[in-house]
């Protein structure tokens, strides 16, 4: 096993690398969108990442699964 495979990144950061390819904006921009927004519950967040950006749903609840967990650690 080469020492990628063990320090794979798993859960929604796996996705952020094709986020920032897809959308042209880094993760802590999405992020700092997120965090600014009035909406506080995931899927209203989520919905509006959709609505108002374009993500796709798995790009969307990433981004929102990762920034909410974050915060919630302090």
């Amino acid at each position: 096993m080469t020492a990628a495979a063990t320090t794979a990144v798993k859960g929604p950061a796996s996705y952020f690398p094709s986020i920032e390819k897809k959308y042209g904006r880094p993760v802590a921009e999405w992020q700092q969108l997120i965090r600014s927004s009035p909406l506080t519950r995931h899927m209203e967040l989520v919905t509006w990442l959709k609505a108002e950006h374009g993500l796709g749903h798995g790009h969307a609840n990433a981004l929102v699964a990762a920034t909410l967990a974050a915060d919630s650690r302090g």
